[in-house]
């Protein structure tokens, strides 16, 4: 076997040649199982041998040098995929050229300027034969309107309206490939190189780097497996293949890239990267071609392995409903403002005045249908799906600097309308920096640790192997780099605190791994959360072994039938005296709100065995944990203190203000959980909270057919507070069953925090699945929506402030647009009803559109979050769209928008002292009348964009207003370019210029939009406190919001979603108006080193939210009553009456749970 020591100081690979080709390295992991263990050992030999020709070495890694790095990567690649290329600029361009109504009014335009021409030359005609030579020539010196600017100035709309869309698409996507490449740079993996064991950037790892592997990596490379402890792989995303593969050095040593470590540990020489991995070749196979067929067919067989499906959100859903009404709406509104039109022109011509049929009354019918489609294109919410990707890509890049790294988008929004957060104790609700802080060894319990000259020697000595030995050896202690600072603790921090124990007794636990190194290792038995223990078997003096175990002190004592004493001997353990000692020792620790961690260990001798040992003749068999894990002799018991965030209390409290329930779920003793839950505020005294272990819940949640029943489950969950000892089955059961729960007045949205591999499907399963970022596996960060960066319970609450604030910005910009849509079509069509004209012309209601759906979405839809979000119950699953105090303040001002224009449109004239533009006739100058009545309507819409900041009838709509700079410079951006329309637009924009005066009776107007905004809070406010509205009106914080009933709601069961998530590029169709997208290039994916069912092209819902009804006051008032009575299912404690939500979570890692899969 190569044992050889590579000479650090020279280079083996700068001008040197490789041992191996990709080529031969792409084919050898080409084979799988013993088809690729043969054809390693008859072209290579063994890993070992492959490292060898790699200029590798097993324990010592590649040489770190950057020429020779760079040489390497050029000989071999580097791990990277090439990205698609982004969409350019002009592709982008072309993309909104497809818009349906833009193509519409494009082809409008160009027919009025060809008939425009058509008709001015015979009306000059006509006019110069009949008209004396004299009127002629002043007729030509006076101002009038080129025929053909009406058409080019549609055309010149069009074309803003275009650049400016393709200009934030552009920008999203620019955005989001930065975010993207900041996610890839920031995953980091384990190798050695030049001795030593360094974290590398996934996107840096090359051929021949040795890896250390441990559970829930996702591999990042194609390698052979050099040395392995207890590893099984999860190799689905390759093969389809559900059950796990045991990989051994000498049964199956091919690693795949994709695939995921579901136990054990390990380290292997890389063999293939980027394009030359197994999963790389798959990405070059589907992205190597453009023809439709073979990317279809590389779809459909990736998705068939997956058995994904791709579904809209509930808010995704409500957004298209609403946009296909109004989209209906207005289409009805513009084809009957066409016949309208029509018919009048027709009857006026042909009947009333006798005229025959011109061709130059096509000029007329033309001018007609464009009028038609502006209104349209007013009345339609194209803007809509442009605020909600704004609100997102703002959120989502604020977020990040909350340490919330978002992964897919319709988190962020759903995570506001959350009710229930079950959140994991160690690391979250805590600091994740243990301390061995009390022990019992040898019948003595230490509240300060003993040092090492006080203990029985041999008991020592065996404590400190069994600590350096049983811990995985990626987990250590490190000098701080400030002086003066605690010790850095690197890997498991359960693990760090033994080691510390180690360090406290003055002993050195590398000393000891230097003896014992890995490959030492008979056999591994790696913690997982079934087992919940570790075990490792190492030699043992000539022809024995000795197994050391660690792992939950409950069940590693039960394990126990012997135990050392003060002198260091062995005594008998009987079943009495482990019962006493979980009483007076693990429970009394646990009540403490210490993690009790239990040290043994167990000998197997070939002669001369005593009490405690085993007599043997030859090795036994590993396989059997069972029997090899039994008969142990106890050590010690550890208590490890990780003591609870300063911040997290607070955090809880306002959660639980703000009608967010939080539920610990850990893999933890359930007395250590009560402990920490009180603390934390999770518990309170007086609280009738349930605190179950996984035993106790499981009892009360299956029938007498050993199946979970929803109506046991409902009659429990409301009360559960903590759930510890608990599974990762238990934690999906949970998560499961609090989400297709209808007790209560709400459906719950549900939030989960996880860590551990088998953590996946609860993550999956929840709306929102929170991993963590520093203790988090690789396949939690994968199955989750968002990665807690710093693991701390604070950041979710941050994430639910976002979220919150991504819907009002929603709605803040729904309120504001559904405004101006009512009171631009409304004068629109009765006009034409009336006057036969409208006064808003075309050029200028596409201006209007694109205050409406650009400049509005930008500055409504980047409002910062305020703390007020957390003052308030959250929506729900149900809620409409537009409540109640939104569709008071739409109706509100459109009426006084509606009456200002047609005052001024009838009356105008009079107030101002200016020409009556109703009497004038087609051809005319711009009229400073409608000139003022289109001036004041952009006045009064841009004063209601300040209105439409608030849209829970606050009545400073100014708060905050100097914290988005956004906002205002928007808002003067565009009061500045209407100044210049109207001063200088003429002809272009049907303006005549207007006097200071006349501004300042439309600005006069504007300010009114305030005042009537306060006046119709103040009235409706009164009218609430008198009783007469319901309190939906105006949310009180006390009362939970009730929910209606939706179908929607059917469809909201979260599916399962892989690493490489693709951004919606299209947007809305305006003749269906139905907001989708297509996949265009990733959004967010983690490192480009994923399996293929982890990169291919998916389509991800873009917004996932929970939506709730309201209820009257009079129901609120019976729910809040049988709250405080304490009905079945609901707290009695004030401050947890406030919300009907839950939450769920667990602690543990392993096991998989294919049965659990099919179920999600």
């Amino acid at each position: 076997m190569y044992r050889k020591s590579i000479d650090m100081s020279r280079s083996h690979v700068a001008g040197g040649k490789f041992g191996v080709s990709t080529e031969q390295l792409r084919e050898l992991m080409e084979a799988r199982g013993a088809e690729g263990l043969q054809r390693l050992r008859e072209e290579f030999g063994t890993a070992e041998d492959v490292c060898q020709k790699l200029h590798s070495h097993p324990t010592e890694g590649i040489v770190s040098l950057p020429e020779e790095l760079a040489f390497r990567a050029e000989a071999f690649g580097t791990n990277v995929i090439p990205p698609k290329d982004p969409p350019s600029f002009l592709r982008l361009v072309f993309e909104a050229l497809k818009d349906t109504t833009l193509i519409v009014l494009q082809v409008a335009a160009i027919v009025t300027i060809v008939l425009s021409f058509f008709h001015a030359e015979k009306s000059t005609e006509e006019d110069s034969s009949q008209m004396d030579p004299a009127v002629h020539a002043v007729e030509e010196e006076s101002e009038q309107a080129p025929p053909w600017i009406e058409g080019v100035a549609i055309l010149i709309a069009v074309v803003v309206v275009v650049l400016v869309t393709a200009f934030n698409d552009y920008s999203k996507e620019r955005q989001f490939r930065g975010l993207q490449n900041k996610i890839e740079n920031s995953n980091t993996f384990s190798v050695v190189r030049s001795r030593c064991l360094v974290q590398v950037p996934v996107s840096d790892i090359l051929v021949g780097d040795i890896c250390q592997i441990k559970y829930g990596d996702m591999l990042p490379a194609d390698g052979l497996l050099i040395q392995g402890s207890d590893l099984k792989v999860d190799e689905s995303s390759l093969t389809g293949e559900s059950d796990q593969v045991n990989k051994s050095e000498t049964s199956d040593p091919l690693l795949y890239s994709g695939t995921t470590v579901m136990e054990g540990s390990g380290k292997m020489v890389v063999t293939g990267v980027g394009v030359n991995s197994q999963a790389g070749i798959i990405m070059t196979l589907l992205g190597a071609t453009e023809k439709k067929k073979e990317l279809k067919n590389g779809i459909e067989k990736l998705k068939d392995q997956t058995e994904e499906k791709s579904e809209k959100s509930v808010l995704q859903m409500k957004l298209s409903k609403l946009a296909i009404q109004i989209g209906y709406a207005g289409s009805a509104i513009a084809l009957l403002t066409i016949v309208i039109l029509v018919v009048t022109f027709s009857v006026t011509t042909y009947v009333v005045q006798k005229e025959e049929f011109d061709v130059s009354h096509i000029y007329s019918f033309v001018r007609f249908f464009i009028i038609g489609v502006t209104v349209l294109v007013v009345a339609v919410p194209e803007g809509l799906p442009l605020a909600v990707t704004i609100s997102l890509a703002f959120s989502v890049k604020k977020m990040m600097k909350d340490n919330n790294l978002v992964r897919h988008l319709d988190a962020c929004e759903t995570m506001g309308n959350a009710t229930t957060i079950c959140s994991d104790k160690t690391g979250t609700l805590t600091t994740n920096r243990m301390t061995a802080v009390a022990a019992y060894i040898a019948g003595t319990t230490y509240r300060s640790l003993p040092k090492y000259d006080s203990l029985p020697t041999s008991l020592a000595e065996l404590t400190v192997l069994a600590i350096s030995i049983n811990t995985n050896y990626t987990s250590k202690i490190v000098p701080s780099d400030t002086p003066g600072e605690l010790p850095k603790q690197i890997g498991n921090k359960t693990e760090c605190a033994l080691l510390g124990f180690v360090v406290d007794l003055g002993r050195s636990y590398q000393v000891i791994r230097d003896q014992y190194p890995e490959e030492k290792f008979v056999k591994v038995y790696t913690f997982n959360s079934a087992r919940k223990s570790m075990s490792t078997v190492v030699p043992f003096g000539v022809g024995g072994f000795r197994v050391f175990t660690k792992g939950a002190s409950e069940i590693v004592v039960k394990k126990c039938a012997f135990v050392l004493n003060d002198k260091g001997e062995v005594e008998k353990l009987s079943e009495d005296d482990q019962k006493k000692l979980e009483v007076e020792v693990i429970d009394k620790l646990a009540s403490e709100g210490l993690r009790t961690i239990g040290l043994a260990y167990r000998e197997f001798v070939p002669f001369d065995a005593h009490t405690h040992q085993t007599e043997i003749t030859e090795a036994p068999q590993w396989e059997d944990e069972h029997t090899i894990v039994s008969n142990l002799t106890l050590l010690a018991i550890l208590g490890v203190e990780d003591p609870v965030r300063p911040e997290v209390p607070e955090a809880i409290g306002v959660c639980q203000r703000a009608g967010v329930t939080v539920r610990m779920v850990t893999g933890d003793n359930i007395n250590t959980a009560r402990s920490i839950a009180t603390k934390c505020g999770i518990l309170k005294p007086g609280d009738d909270g349930l605190v179950l272990d996984s035993k106790q819940f499981n009892a009360r949640i299956h029938d007498e057919e050993d199946n979970v029943s929803q109506e046991l489950f409902d009659q429990m969950w409301p009360r559960l507070r903590v759930l510890a000892r608990s599974s990762p089955q238990d934690k999906y059961v949970l998560v499961r069953g609090i989400i297709n729960s209808r007790t209560g007045d709400t459906r719950q949205v549900v939030a989960v925090t996880g860590d551990g591999t088998n953590d996946g499907p609860a993550l999956k399963m929840a709306d929102v699945g929170f991993a963590m970022g520093i203790t988090g596996t690789d396949v939690a960060k994968e199955a989750c929506d968002i990665v807690l960066t710093d693991d701390n319970f604070t950041s979710i609450v941050k994430a639910v402030m976002w979220g919150r604030n991504v819907y009002d910005s929603i709605a803040k910009f729904l309120q504001f647009q559904l405004t101006v849509n009512v009171v631009a079509v409304t004068i629109a069509f009765v006009s034409i009803c009336i006057i036969s004209d409208t006064p808003l012309k075309t050029v200028q209601m596409l201006w209007v559109n694109l205050i409406m759906d650009t400049l509005a979405s930008l500055a409504l839809a980047t409002e910062a979050p305020s703390e007020a979000l957390l003052k308030r119950q959250p929506y729900g699953r149900t809620m409409p769209l537009i409540s109640p105090i939104m569709l008071r303040n739409i109706l509100g001002q459109a009426f006084f928008m509606v009456a200002a224009i047609f005052l001024l449109l009838f009356f105008g004239h009079l107030l101002v002292d200016i020409n009556d533009g109703l009497r004038a006739q087609m051809g005319d100058p711009p009229s400073q009348h409608f000139t003022l009545i289109f001036n004041t309507f952009v006045m009064m819409t841009l004063f209601n964009e300040v209105n439409s900041r608030k849209i829970h009838g606050e009545h400073n709509v100014f708060e905050g207003i100097t914290s988005n700079p956004l906002f205002y410079c928007i808002w003067v951006v565009t009061f500045a370019a209407q100044v210049l329309i109207v001063q200088f637009g003429g002809y272009a924009f049907n303006t005549a210029a207007l006097s200071l005066d006349q501004w300042l009776w439309c600005v006069f107007f504007g300010v009114m939009t305030l005042l009537w905004g306060q006046f119709i809070t103040t009235i409706f406010t009164l009218l609430y406190n008198k009783g007469i509205r319901s309190p939906a009106v105006h949310p009180r914080r006390d009362v939970p919001r009730g929910v209606s009933v939706d179908p929607l709601e059917t469809s909201f069961i979260k599916k399962k979603r892989d690493a490489h998530v693709f951004w919606l590029q299209s947007i809305t169709d305006l003749q269906t108006q139905v907001i989708s997208g297509r996949v265009e290039g990733p959004l967010l994916p983690v490192p480009r080193r994923k399996a293929a069912s982890d990169q291919a092209i998916r389509v991800i819902r873009a917004f996932q939210s929970g939506v709730a009804g309201r209820v009257d006051e009079k129901e609120a008032f019976r729910t809040k009553q049988r709250e405080v009575g304490g009905r079945d299912g609901e707290l009695g404690s004030p401050d947890l009456i406030n919300d009907p939500s839950l939450d769920l979570f667990v602690d543990s890692e392993d096991a998989v749970l294919p049965e659990v899969e099919g179920l999600r």
